[in-house]
């Protein structure tokens, strides 16, 4: 079905495209995880950026930040805890440029947004502890203060926090769009059907629309009401 967008009451996601996960220097890549398609997604995101703030559209970035005490991760024995327990969550490590750093731990290099993608002084930020955006942060509130009802999806991983905050926006009377190639997932991607493949499917089916960068773009360029297909 052809798609119409009001660039006023549209705002495009960027998940999750921090330091840890598409950085060299990361939690994904210290793990050993092939950060490779995060990073191709980085060039077609940041035309989307471009060509969202020409129109007015606002651009909210959301953080998998925790606290510095991880008081926000969960007791020791909560599933969110020991899955990111596993990927060295609060390790201190060093940063690039020399400084001191911590994984996924709020403030610090490792939850700053890849340089290539790097909020302006307009965008929204939004720091979140579960894999959803929605979870006990402002996002709602803000979106609601915007008037926003309509949200484009960026970031990583498609199949776990781009699905998880797809899912919670569909739940709230959002519509929702997944730029196909500028969302990425290392999970499953030597399978036949990656978990990307599968994610995009299931939105595409059950909660909202999938296109890409391109027509996205091009959408925005030739029309003052963009029309997606």
């Amino acid at each position: 079905m052809p798609l119409t967008i009001e660039p006023r009451q549209t705002a495009v996601i960027v998940v999750d495209m921090q330091n840890d996960f598409g950085s060299e220097r990361g939690m994904f890549a210290r793990a050993g995880i092939d950060i490779s398609r995060i990073q191709a997604a980085v060039p077609p995101t940041a035309r989307v950026l471009d060509a969202a703030r020409r129109v007015g559209m606002p651009v909210v970035y959301l953080k998998m930040a925790f606290t510095s005490d991880l008081s926000n991760a969960g007791g020791p024995t909560a599933p969110n805890r020991i899955v990111h327990d596993r990927l060295r969550v609060g390790e201190q490590v060093t940063a690039p440029d020399g400084r001191e750093s911590r994984v996924l731990i709020e403030n610090t290099w490792n939850t700053d947004i890849l340089d290539e993608l790097v909020p302006e002084p307009d965008d929204i930020i939004v720091k979140k502890h579960r894999f959803s955006g929605f979870f006990e942060t402002e996002l709602d509130d803000v979106l609601k203060r915007l008037g926003v009802t309509m949200l484009v999806f960026t970031g990583c991983a498609t199949s776990v926090c781009v699905e998880s905050t797809v899912r919670d926006a569909f739940f709230r009377d959002y519509r929702c769009l997944v730029l196909a190639d500028c969302t990425a997932e290392p999970i499953g991607d030597r399978l036949p059907r990656s978990n990307h493949e599968a994610s995009l499917l299931l939105i595409e089916v059950m909660f909202g629309s999938v296109s890409d960068s391109t027509t996205f773009v091009q959408s925005l360029t030739n029309q003052p009401l963009a029309s997606l297909v």
